[in-house]
């Protein structure tokens, strides 16, 4: 799939166990290839991909669909599940040129991996170490102010990953005492001056472990409002139209 994406010149970035063995050295073993692309390719790349006998789910229209052939699949991803990190083409500008798989391809920078990461915090599954390790091995030649800027309105998730990354590694400086400084005061000023009409916004970070605010505690789940949002969204593409 990476050698018909590299011909077409679709824009891509790969992401997942690659990318972190990338930025840290750590490898695991994987039974997918997760490939990030802007949402705005999706059409043409699922075109493209069908022209070549492979099998397309759109898992959620939102972010993911999986391309199968055989035994084997790809998660072809254009954001977060919940809709509030989405890719756009300076993801993929910003990838590092690399190998995988024995095809040159572009991994996603430090910055935008733990972008993907940040609202990754399920019940089931939790990247906050792998956040953590690529902080440590990254960190100092990371551009934080991207990084900054990709979290946006949701800094706190970010400033929950630093803490916790701190925690973990007390003795590194690998996260600029200006990045500390900034999120505190950012903290510190909400504490401050608390709104108290902001939203409930469990259901950005676990649909499932917050179902009982929305449910039976009637909190509105702002998740569906980002959902509903996000354009465009996945669409199978039929050969015969």
């Amino acid at each position: 799939m990476l050698l018909i994406l590299n011909e077409r010149n679709v824009p891509y970035a790969v992401s997942g166990a690659f990318a972190l063995h990338e930025h840290t050295g750590i490898w695991r073993d994987t039974k997918d290839l997760d490939v990030f692309m802007a949402a705005d390719q999706g059409k043409r790349t699922l075109e493209i991909l069908q022209e070549h006998g492979f099998t397309i789910e759109i898992t959620d229209p939102v972010w993911l669909c999986k391309i199968r052939q055989g035994d084997y699949y790809v998660d072809l991803i254009s954001g977060m599940s919940n809709a509030v990190i989405r890719v756009d083409q300076s993801w993929i500008d910003r990838g590092l040129d690399a190998e995988v798989l024995g095809v040159p391809a572009r991994v996603l920078a430090p910055e935008e991996l733990i972008a993907s990461k940040i609202f990754v915090t399920f019940r089931e599954r939790f990247d906050g170490a792998d956040i953590a390790h690529v902080i440590y091995a990254a960190g100092d030649r990371m551009d934080w102010d991207r990084l900054l800027s990709l979290a946006g309105e949701h800094w706190q998730m970010l400033f929950w990953a630093l803490v916790l990354f701190h925690y973990v590694y007390p003795s590194s400086h690998a996260v600029p005492m200006p990045v500390w400084n900034d999120l505190i005061a950012r903290f510190r000023a909400e504490l401050d001056r608390p709104d108290s009409g902001a939203p409930f916004r469990g259901s950005l970070v676990d649909e499932k472990m917050f179902a009982i605010d929305v449910a039976e505690w009637k909190l509105n789940n702002v998740v569906d409002e980002y959902r509903e949002r996000a354009e465009p969204k996945m669409e199978i593409v039929d050969p015969a139209a």
